[in-house]
C-alpha cells in the first residue's frame, strides 16, 4: 500500500502579526543583577565569594522576605535529595552505586558539597536570614515596595561535591570542576507566589538579570560557559586573539565573564581543556572546550560543524538565537542545558554526544529563551525541546525518518499500558518514580506539539512555535500560553486538547465498529472508547488503489484544518460531539468496491489501540 504517513513541511514566516496571549494582559515579572566575584581553591575543591544583588520588585504586592537557593548543600548525607533517592522505586543511576545505594549517603566530609551565605546585608542594614537545606530564608530588614529596588550584599562559601550530577568535581571523563547551580541565587516571585523549591531531583526556574561575575582560579586551568569574557587578552587560553602572548605573574588568573539578560550562570575548568572556536557567519560564535584526550577527538570534530547547522535549524524554525556566543562543554553527567552553553559527558562514541549536542543546543530557545518553570511545566520544556530535537536531527543527520517522533509515541504508549501514568500538571518532584516523570515530560511533552499539528495542521503548528518564541521569549510563559497563541494562529477552540492531554490521564481510541452496506453506498460505524476526543482524518482506498480521505471535525474545536494530505480528494463531514460515543460515516462507494480504511494514516494521534484503526474486507 502505498506510504501513509507525511513529513511534515515547513513553512517560513515572515511579517507575522503580534498575537498576545491571554496572561500578557497587566504582565511583570521580577529583575536581577548579579555581580560576584569568587575565589576557587583547585586544591581542596573549596570557594569563597562576595554577591552584590540588585532586585527590582515589578509585583504589584509588597514583599517583607527573599529565598536564595543553596543547591551545593543537596550533597549532603541526610539531604532531601539523599533520602527520596534512597526511597524511590526506581533511583537514577547515576546516583547510585552498584548495589542501588545512595551515593550521597557515603560522601566523607571532604567530598560532600555546601554552600553556606556567612553575611548578608540588605541595603547596609544586617537581616535575620536562616538555612533551611537547599533554601535560604531571609526576612528583610525592610519592606520592597511595589516597584522598588534592594541591594543585597552576601559573602558565602561553599565546597564543591564529588560529581553526583550535573554539577561537581572529578567526574568520570576526568573533568576537574563542573560548576552549574554553585552560587547563592534568588528563588523566582511571579503572579503565582515565590518558588523556592528544594532541590530533590528535577530542574531549576530562575529570575531573569545581568551577570557581572569575577573568577580568580589556577593559572592552568581553562574556564568556559555562560557570559563573554572581557578579559580575553590577559587569559589567553584560546581566548586571546591570533598572535598575542599573553603574560602572567602568580599562580592564578582572574577570568572576567558578562552574561545579559540570562536566569543562571554556569563554568566548567579544567587544566587539560582544549579550547575550539567556530564563527558563524551572520551568527554567533561557538566555543568548543573537551579534555585534550585522542579518544575524544574524533567526536568533537564531528561536533562542531553540526553545531552549527543545529544553530541554523532552530533560528530558522523557532526563532533567532538572541546571543552572540554559544559554548559546548565536556563535563557534567550526561547533558544539561544553561544560559548560553551546555555541559555534556564527552563520549568516545560520536552519535550519543551529537544527539546530546542538539538537545542541549535546542534547551536555548524553549528553555533559556523561553524558559517555563521546569518544576511545574517539565512537559514545555523538556517536550518541546524534544519535539523540536527530533526534526533537526533528522535533517541535519539525514535519518529521513516518516515520521521523526516516532520514538516519543512509543514511550507514551509503554507509560500509558504501565499502568503508573500521572497528570503531566504533577510537580516533578512528586512523581511516584522516576520513569512515569521522564516518559511525561519528553515524551508526552513531544507529542503535545506533534499531534497539536494533527489537530491544525503542520503549517499552522510551526506558525505557532515562531509566534510563541517571538510573543514569550524572556517571559517565563505557562501552559495557557502556547495554547492561546495556536488559538489564535489557527482560529480554532482548544482548550479541551490542553485540558485532557496535560491535566488528566484520559487516552485517545478510536476504532472501526463495523462496515456494512447501505444501498449503494458504505456505511461506517465508528466508535470513541478513549475519554479523551479528537478530530478524524480517515483514508479510504478503492478496489482500484484509488485513495481519497474524510474528515471528521470535532464539534467543540469550532473549525477545520486545512486538507493535509492535498494531492487527494477530501471530504468534510458533519461534526462528531464529544457525548456521542458513535458516528455514523457514508462512504460515497460501495463496500464491494472498498479495499481498506483507515483512521489517522499519519499516526500523529496518540491512539492507544491501533489494531481497531483499520478496516479490510476478508
Amino acid at each position: 500500500m502505498i506510504k501513509l504517513v507525511k513529513k511534515i513541511v515547513f513553512i517560513l514566516l515572515c511579517g507575522l502579526t503580534s498575537l498576545l496571549a491571554q496572561n500578557n494582559t497587566g504582565y511583570w515579572q521580577q529583575h536581577v543583577d548579579y555581580t560576584m566575584d569568587v575565589e576557587m581553591n583547585v586544591e581542596n575543591y573549596q570557594y569563597n565569594g562576595t554577591q552584590k544583588l540588585v532586585y527590582t520588585n515589578n509585583s504589584p504586592d509588597e514583599l517583607n522576605r527573599v529565598y536564595f537557593h543553596l543547591y551545593f548543600n543537596a550533597f549532603q548525607p541526610g539531604s532531601e535529595m539523599d533520602m527520596r533517592l534512597q526511597s524511590i522505586a526506581d533511583p537514577d543511576g547515576r546516583m547510585v552505586n552498584s548495589n542501588k545505594e545512595s551515593r550521597i549517603a557515603s560522601l566523607s566530609p571532604t567530598e560532600i558539597g555546601y554552600l553556606h551565605a556567612t553575611a548578608l546585608t540588605q541595603d547596609g542594614q544586617s537581616v535575620n536570614y536562616n538555612e533551611e537545606g537547599t533554601v535560604l530564608v531571609v526576612d528583610l530588614a525592610k519592606p520592597i515596595p511595589s516597584g522598588g529596588k534592594t541591594t543585597f550584599d552576601m559573602e558565602f562559601k561553599g565546597q564543591v561535591p564529588i560529581q553526583i550530577r550535573r554539577s561537581g568535581r572529578n567526574n568520570k571523563d576526568g573533568v576537574a570542576l563542573s560548576m552549574s547551580q554553585w552560587y547563592p541565587k534568588l528563588a523566582e516571585y511571579d503572579f503565582e507566589g515565590w518558588h523556592a523549591d528544594p532541590y530533590i531531583a528535577r530542574e531549576f526556574h530562575g529570575v531573569w538579570g545581568d551577570f557581572d561575575v569575577k573568577l580568580t582560579i589556577d593559572k592552568n586551568y581553562t574556564v568556559g560557559g555562560s557570559g563573554y569574557l572581557q578579559n580575553p587578552n590577559k587569559i589567553g587560553h584560546g581566548y586571546e586573539a591570533p598572535g598575542t602572548k599573553v603574560k602572567t605573574k602568580g599562580k592564578t588568573l582572574t577570568w572576567h565573564f558578562k552574561a545579559p539578560m540570562v536566569h543562571d550562570f554556569m563554568w566548567a575548568a579544567d587544566p587539560d581543556y582544549v579550547h575550539d572556536t567556530l564563527q558563524m557567519e551572520n551568527g554567533p560564535t561557538l566555543h568548543f572546550l573537551y579534555k585534550n584526550d585522542k579518544k575524544y577527538k574524533e567526536t568533537w570534530e564531528k561536533v562542531q560543524p553540526l553545531t552549527e547547522k543545529a544553530m541554523r535549524f532552530f533560528s530558522k524554525n523557532i526563532g533567532e538565537y538572541p546571543y552572540k556566543q554559544y559554548s559546548v562543554i565536556q563535563g557534567g553527567d550526561g547533558g544539561m542545558e544553561y544560559a548560553m552553553s551546555t555541559l555534556i559527558t564527552g563520549g568516545d562514541k560520536p552519535g550519543s554526544v551529537i544527539g546530546t549536542m542538539i538537545h542541549e543546543l535546542a534547551h536555548s530557545w524553549f528553555q533559556h529563551v523561553l524558559a517555563t518553570n521546569e518544576a511545574k511545566h517539565e512537559w514545555m520544556d523538556e517536550g518541546f525541546t524534544s519535539f523540536i530535537s527530533s526534526l533537526c536531527s533528522n535533517e541535519i543527520l539525514e535519518k529521513n525518518k516518516e515520521n521523526p517522533f516516532e520514538g516519543s509515541y512509543k514511550g507514551y504508549y509503554y507509560l500509558v499500558n504501565s499502568g503508573k501514568e500521572q497528570p503531566q500538571t504533577t510537580h516533578a518532584d512528586r512523581y511516584n518514580e522516576n520513569t512515569p516523570y521522564g516518559i511525561a515530560a519528553y515524551s508526552k511533552g513531544s507529542i503535545f506539539l506533534s499531534q497539536l499539528g494533527y489537530v491544525i495542521g503542520q503549517d499552522k503548528l510551526m506558525e505557532t512555535i515562531r509566534t510563541y518564541f517571538n510573543e514569550f521569549k524572556f517571559k517565563h510563559p505557562v501552559p495557557n500560553d502556547i495554547k492561546r497563541t495556536a488559538e489564535k494562529v489557527s482560529g480554532m477552540e482548544l482548550d479541551w486538547y490542553l485540558m485532557d492531554w496535560t491535566q488528566t490521564t484520559n487516552t485517545i481510541d478510536y476504532g472501526i465498529k463495523e462496515v456494512v452496506a447501505n444501498g449503494g453506498k458504505t456505511k461506517v460505524i465508528l466508535e470513541r472508547i478513549g475519554l479523551m476526543p479528537m478530530p478524524l482524518d480517515i483514508l479510504v482506498v478503492d478496489a482500484e488503489g484509488n485513495q481519497e480521505t474524510y474528515y471528521v471535525p470535532l464539534r467543540m474545536m469550532r473549525g477545520e484544518k486545512e486538507n493535509p494530505y492535498p494531492s487527494l480528494k477530501r471530504t468534510i463531514v458533519e461534526d462528531w460531539p464529544w457525548t456521542n460515543s458513535t458516528y455514523e460515516l457514508i462512504i460515497d462507494k460501495s463496500v464491494e468496491n472498498i479495499a481498506g480504511i483507515l483512521v489517522d494514516p499519519s499516526k500523529l494521534m496518540a491512539d492507544v489501540n491501533q489494531e481497531n484503526n483499520t478496516y479490510q474486507p476478508e
